[in-house]
């Protein structure tokens, strides 16, 4: 009887191996992300392929916190959620390695408004970044070919709100993020603050967004709030301005919330 205990043994952990997420553990409610920088993260900042221009934004964007908050590990499957130019792609893709993939997903509602091919493609065609995939589609069907163990999004959330954008149902697009991730996957949403109780106000005007209405649009679509990070935060912020003004640019006040789709832990 003992090889076939030894063999139901193997299978099962296999089957461990394979739904267990590729994300780390959850951190402390309202951590300040000031956690030892796991190796892989490190790595993916210090590769000699970024351009300069991105290495320059490293001292405000802070990506090594940001990503070890998200809680990247090697093998991951993530989507940078409008990923602009590709400043966290890059990192991404290194972070997660060659057995790791990253789905760029454009909205197809900017490359029609922006009528030009997404920048993020000269990134995929790029040897350096193999495992960069773009997939160019509407945000209400966002999806990818396999399941996620990390939707991000950076200084993007509140313009899913605008006019520009549709605007999108956020209420359908996060629930198609829910569907897209592996249970126990993580959703990390970076963005300007608003005022607090300004609720959608300042979406076309200052670029802001309330924290408290991503919260809430969030956990609707069946996600628990894990923690906060506040590595950008900025006290001096006042959240009256566009995060465009000279004054601020760079410098504003950024919450980072993260999410995880319940199961698949244990």
């Amino acid at each position: 009887m003992r090889t076939p205990l030894i063999a139901l043994a193997a299978a099962l952990s296999l089957a461990a191996c394979a739904t267990t997420p590729m994300m780390g553990p959850p951190p402390p409610p309202s951590g300040n992300g000031g956690a030892a920088v796991p190796g892989n993260i490190a790595m993916a900042v210090a590769d000699p392929a970024r351009p300069e221009a991105d290495v320059k934004r490293d001292e405000d964007r802070l990506p090594r916190q940001v990503l070890a908050f998200a809680g990247v590990k090697p093998g991951a499957k993530v989507a940078d959620l409008i990923p602009g130019g590709g400043y966290f792609t890059r990192i991404l893709s290194k972070a997660v390695g060659p057995r790791g993939k990253v789905y760029a997903y454009v909205p197809d509602e900017l490359t029609k408004l922006a009528k030009r091919e997404p920048a993020v493609n000269a990134i995929a065609r790029d040897p350096n970044y193999k495992n960069v995939v773009v997939i160019l589609d509407t945000l209400p069907a966002f999806n990818a070919p396999e399941k996620l163990d990390l939707v991000f999004t950076a200084q993007n959330y509140h313009d899913m709100h605008d006019k520009f954008m549709g605007p999108a149902d956020l209420g359908v697009v996060n629930r198609q993020i829910f569907k897209a991730l592996k249970p126990g996957g993580v959703y990390l949403v970076l963005d300007h603050a608003g005022q607090a109780g300004s609720g959608l106000r300042d979406t076309e005007t200052l670029h802001r967004i309330d924290p408290a209405v991503v919260k809430a649009e969030v956990t609707a679509a069946g996600f628990v709030f894990e923690g906060e990070s506040k590595v950008l935060r900025n006290p001096d912020d006042k959240h009256s301005l566009s995060v465009f003004d000279p004054s601020i640019r760079a410098k504003t006040d950024q919450f980072i919330y993260r999410f995880r789709k319940p199961g698949g832990r244990g």
